[in-house]
């Protein structure tokens, strides 16, 4: 099943207008990401100092969330905004968060949505009470539901058709495997699903994320089990190392592709030991997720619409890995 170019296009559009928003705001703040206290100018026009909850599933550990909040916290300070970050990577216990985002009175709320179930409800009630909703990074079949007003982030449907089909072409009668590190998140199962879309001969294995000596025994056991295995994707950039390190041990060659970046992944793709990354451009989601709740909120604006903004697809590789690498270095990649 091939990609609708027009749809692509059209996408393509979304992450350029995206993306051009971050890189401004990289190039006013520079060096690393600071803190949304200090002496920022006002908020709006009206001189408001606005509060903004972000709440996400942030799993301990990952280093995907760092470059998610550089950008949110680069975007607190360029407008002067109280930033209030926290997290949990339980459904529940993420819905609680919101509740007591609402309870506090915060200006606005940007809220992931990977347990959609049990965060939607309450995202909702944030929304009825007259509080702008940004949703991002997970939840774009479920923002509307939410009563989010944007949404940024990845189609992760056609990011991960795109992994299979460039698999597919490379390597046309093997087998892929699709690592999943979070049982029950969204993303990461609809990911998967686009890969077996554009690469038939997929198959899942469900790791624990957050134990990664773990995740490298999983992986090198099934490695060890199944001689037909010649791809590799992983979900994470952690979940790459891990399978590199899996690979070494088993003393298998399979090709390895993975989403997301941090240093250490676009290093191996600089060294030819990652074949590609598919990025979603976690940096723009938090700068924008923030961004476009100060401008609905003195200003009135929407972004995207009336549809989702995509961050990504953006495919990272031997081709532009030199120009991207050292923005690895300080959380804008």
């Amino acid at each position: 099943m091939k990609i609708d170019r027009s749809r692509r296009s059209l996408r393509a559009l979304a992450v350029v207008a995206a993306a051009s928003a971050a890189l401004a705001a990289c190039s006013s703040q520079g060096g690393a990401p600071a803190s949304s206290g200090g002496s920022a100018p006002a908020a709006g026009g009206n001189g408001t100092k606005y509060t903004i909850a972000m709440i996400t599933h942030e799993q301990a550990g990952d280093t995907f969330w760092d470059k998610i909040r550089a950008g949110a916290q680069d975007a607190a300070t360029e407008h002067g905004i109280d930033l209030k970050y926290s997290n949990n990577e339980n459904g529940p216990e993420q819905a609680t968060l919101v509740q007591n985002a609402i309870d506090s009175k915060v200006n606005g709320i940007a809220v992931t949505l990977s347990s959609a179930d049990a965060v939607v409800p309450v995202a909702k009630k944030a929304a009825e009470a007259g509080i702008p909703v940004v949703a991002f990074n997970q939840g774009i079949d479920q923002y509307q539901d939410a009563g989010a007003k944007m949404y940024f982030g990845s189609d992760e449907a056609l990011a991960g058709q795109t992994v299979g089909e460039k698999l597919a072409a490379a390597d046309p009668g093997g087998k892929t495997l699709c690592i999943i590190q979070a049982q029950g998140s969204v993303a990461l199962e609809t990911r998967c699903q686009g890969v077996k879309a554009g690469y038939a001969n997929t198959e899942n294995l469900q790791v624990n994320g957050a134990d990664l000596p773990s995740v490298q025994q999983t992986i090198q056991s099934k490695l060890a089990q199944d001689s037909s295995i010649t791809n590799i994707v992983t979900l994470g950039a952690p979940i790459a190392l891990a399978a590199l390190q899996a690979e070494e041990a088993a003393g298998k060659t399979a090709k390895l592709a993975t989403f997301d970046l941090n240093q250490e992944t676009a290093q191996a793709i600089k060294d030819g030991k990652i074949q590609f990354s598919v990025d979603q451009q976690p940096y723009v989601q938090g700068y924008m997720a923030v961004t476009s709740l100060w401008l609905n909120l003195s200003n009135g604006n929407d972004i995207g619409g009336g549809k989702p903004t995509l961050t990504g697809p953006s495919i990272v590789d031997s081709t532009n890995i030199d120009q991207i690498l050292p923005y690895t270095a300080n959380n804008r990649r």
